[in-house]
């Protein structure tokens, strides 16, 4: 996501990712890796939960999964994957193209 960041937001998108882990090791991981795009720390699980994407074999994070809502909150296009398998950002792109 990171390498195609750039492109996500020339189509007039944001990418925000959101973290099941406590707000410093959220911080951590965005500093270890050199992201630019927001990182919530959701520990609590509050919004993994509403988006129901808790990963069924580890309830203590969120299987990955991708949402595309319009500004006005409505959802347009979601991924929910596999436990461990990210939707390419590819796919993601092609969607925004859709809009």
């Amino acid at each position: 996501m990171q390498d195609n960041y750039a492109k996500i937001q020339a189509a007039d998108a944001e990418l925000i990712a959101i973290s099941s882990d406590n707000e410093g090791d959220t911080k951590q991981t965005v500093q270890n890796h050199g992201l630019k795009f927001p990182v919530l720390s959701d520990k609590d699980k509050t919004a993994i939960t509403a988006y129901n994407v808790v990963d069924p074999g580890n309830n203590r994070i969120a299987r990955p999964a991708a949402y595309i809502l319009k500004k006005d909150g409505t959802l347009v296009w979601k991924s929910l994957d596999a436990v461990g398998v990210r939707v390419p950002t590819a796919q993601i792109l092609t969607e925004l193209g859709k809009l």
